[in-house]
């Protein structure tokens, strides 16, 4: 039973609402178009929910191997930090995780597409091996992608445009430009949590070579590059209802007011281990 705990806080079920956003807002975008699939829509779940699952045992493993996730580190403890898993053990789950994601990815670009569709097939496919490799690169190996200040971009591309346009495309099998836009949004809130994580462990971070762009930019440009990303996402699903004219989803803006109070409490924080709260909060709100 220890194990299982072991193990499911290293899966660490709580970030699921950053890979599943993006899978609702592009069935979403799907269903305007007039096409839906239940079959499509939850072996793409499936598929992401493993693939942040591998995520997450990728992160908890390199950062735990390197030194990251020390004593002075912020937020719960980690299952290598904590000791409740090996690294061996985690390496043997990720092993595992990136595995099912592969032959996961394999099933729902068939679904999709068939044999026939070969070129869409191979394109998904490859794209599906990418968030792989993304998912365990970014603090696993020699010269990890999140180390480098680089993890904005890539949570950016996966969990915005990626998830998003992708998850359309797999049922409607064609994109407007309009749908950018959506994308937009997702992605800049998911960086925006990726942010918020960064500004409350800036501390431990620099102090082990982490080089996020909060790191590198200091924590108070770090608060102000957060006020952008959340100012873009607004602009950006607002600029969507506009363009397609589906003025019912003014209704969805009403949920950029906690975001509001969000920003207005990251301006005040001075200490960064007190943002830590703020985390589930804007995750949550993303997710709506």
């Amino acid at each position: 039973m220890d194990k299982l705990k072991a193990w499911l806080s290293a899966a660490r079920l709580r970030t699921l609402p950053l890979s599943l956003a993006g899978i609702f807002c592009g069935t979403a975008l799907a269903i305007l178009s007039g096409s839906y699939d239940s079959t499509i829509f939850l072996v793409a779940l499936v598929t992401t929910i493993c693939l942040q699952v591998t995520s997450n045992f990728a992160n908890d493993y390199g950062d735990g191997t390197k030194g990251t996730d020390s004593d002075d580190r912020v937020g719960p403890q980690r299952a290598i930090q904590s000791g409740a898993l090996s690294p061996k053990e985690l390496f043997v789950g990720i092993i595992a995780s990136s595995t099912i994601s592969f032959f996961l990815v394999l099933y729902l670009v068939y679904l999709a597409f068939g044999a026939n569709n070969l070129g869409y097939f191979l394109l998904f496919l490859v794209l599906g091996v990418f968030a792989i490799w993304a998912a365990l690169k970014y603090t696993m190996g020699k010269s990890p992608y999140g180390y480098q200040g680089l993890g904005d971009f890539f949570v950016f591309v996966f969990f915005g445009l990626v998830a998003v346009l992708g998850t359309k495309f797999l049922f409607v099998k064609m994109l407007g430009l309009q749908d950018v836009l959506p994308a937009i949004t997702i992605g800049v809130l998911s960086v925006g949590v990726l942010n918020l994580n960064n500004l409350r462990d800036v501390v431990s971070d620099q102090k082990h070579g982490k080089n996020t762009l909060v790191v590198k930019m200091g924590f108070q440009k770090g608060k102000r590059y957060h006020f952008a990303l959340m100012c873009i996402a607004f602009l950006s699903l607002f600029a969507f209802i506009v363009v397609t004219q589906h003025y019912k989803l003014l209704v969805l803006l009403v949920f950029f007011v906690p975001i509001a109070l969000h920003l207005i409490k990251v301006a005040r924080t001075k200490i960064p281990a007190e943002l830590d709260p703020e985390l589930k909060k804007l995750a949550l709100v993303r997710l709506v």
